[in-house]
């Protein structure tokens, strides 16, 4: 090593505080990636991480880094094609049933493809539908960023959490997903009934506020058509998923295919250009992911390792795993759920299936709690100010303080009992 160890740790430590100041700020992709490079060198040159753990870190996280330049490709020309557009069709009626379509829908679209699409693609679409009408846009914006974070649980491919701590998981895709399937039905009816007695007063049928004179009907006057093409690869994909699973195929072979198939179908149709298709993949996040995962590593085996260690319990009782929830809500809240991912999954790994799956439900649950507990929710935030209906952080932690602790509760009971 060419420092200290105590030196050693503080440059990875203000490695990490450089990466999530750029995933706050999201700058330009030069500089986001810019940063990422240079993090990465930092922890290597001085010795902080082992150039052969170095490697290793890399090699297991390519992987999920081309998955996810893949789907997130997949989600810009579905986006494109109109499929976002055709789904919000069905988001009419009264202030309870478009936040609860919205809510349904946002689900399937999280489970489905990712979170990304749900907060950057989807987000959009709903707050138009509730505007159609002129009802506050606020419950359907909620059901939107609960579902990116919460119902992610469901499939390997839903988050970036989830793909991280699939090498970790003797568990196929189909094994995850059943796994899975109960804790993400109880979290949803949590959900449900938490959004709707949190935004009681906005889902009244004055909405809290009298609709603008100039409203139009809450039905669309023209329904959009669902692509077909872009609708069957995606089908077609998660299929391929489960197919591929047995034989230890990794998703991003499935997810390239799709996403080669898209891409020609849309360039024919002047939808996307090879160029425009490979910045969708944002290759600047995926190199923000690998320094994140060197950084991580780098104090995974040092002071912060060890406390996290220190905090977590030794069995997989219901108050065990309801511990390793707690830390990992905590961490993915301290450190964004990308981060904590990296940190927490492997050191709870040696316990089992169960404990994974436990901590997921601190990442992907828990990170609803505050906005800096995933991107996703930062993402969210921009998107929603991009559509002129700016978030009040007050009742943003509200809801996230009020609903958040008792969704976790209810997944890890539903774990303890079905596993």
């Amino acid at each position: 090593m060419i420092v200290s160890s105590t030196a050693g740790e503080l440059i990875a430590l203000a490695g990490l505080a450089a990466l999530l100041a750029i995933a706050y700020r999201n700058p330009r992709r030069a500089v986001e990636g810019g940063v990422a490079i240079a993090a990465a060198l930092l922890v290597i040159a001085t010795g902080v991480l082992e150039l052969d753990a170095a490697r290793r870190t890399v090699l297991d996280l390519a992987p999920v880094v081309l998955f996810l330049a893949f789907i997130l490709t997949i989600s810009e020309i579905c986006g494109r094609a109109g499929l976002f557009e055709a789904l919000g069709a069905l988001i009419h009626g009264d202030p309870v049933r478009v936040f609860t379509v919205a809510f349904v829908i946002a689900a399937a679209v999280t489970s489905t493809l990712n979170l990304d699409a749900t907060v950057v693609l989807f987000t959009p679409v709903v707050v138009a539908a509730a505007r159609r009408p002129g009802y506050p846009v606020s419950p359907g914006g909620y059901a939107c960023l609960r579902m990116a974070n919460s119902a992610s649980l469901l499939l390997p491919v839903s988050n970036l959490t989830n793909l991280l701590a699939v090498p970790h998981l003797e568990l196929s895709f189909a094994g995850f997903a059943l796994a899975m399937a109960p804790v993400l039905t109880a979290v949803l009816m949590v959900e449900y009934v938490g959004l709707r007695l949190l935004l009681r007063r906005e889902l009244a049928p004055s909405g809290g506020c009298p609709p603008p004179p100039d409203a139009v009907p809450s039905t669309p006057t023209s329904t959009p058509t669902l692509p077909i093409v872009p609708a069957a690869v995606v089908a077609s994909m998660l299929v391929g998923f489960v197919a591929t699973s047995p034989w230890h195929v990794e998703p991003f072979w499935v997810a390239g295919i799709a996403t080669v198939t898209l891409t020609a179908w849309a360039a024919r149709r002047g939808l996307i250009a090879v160029p425009d298709a490979v910045a969708a993949a944002r290759p600047e996040f995926s190199l923000l992911v690998l320094a994140l995962g060197l950084v991580v590593a780098a104090l995974s085996v040092g002071a912060l390792g060890d406390a996290v260690t220190s905090l977590l319990p030794a069995g997989i009782g219901f108050v065990d795993l309801l511990v390793i929830a707690a830390v990992a809500t905590a961490l993915a809240n301290l450190l964004t759920n990308l981060s904590a991912t990296l940190l927490v999954v492997p050191l709870v790994a040696p316990l089992g299936d169960v404990a994974v799956l436990a901590a997921l439900i601190g990442l992907n649950v828990g990170s609803g709690l505050t906005l800096s507990g995933s991107l996703a929710n930062l993402l969210w935030r921009r998107t929603m100010a991009a559509c002129d209906a700016p978030v009040r952080l007050g009742e943003l932690h509200r809801i996230g303080l009020l609903l958040t602790p008792v969704s976790v509760t209810v997944a890890v009971a539903v774990l303890a009992v079905t596993s």
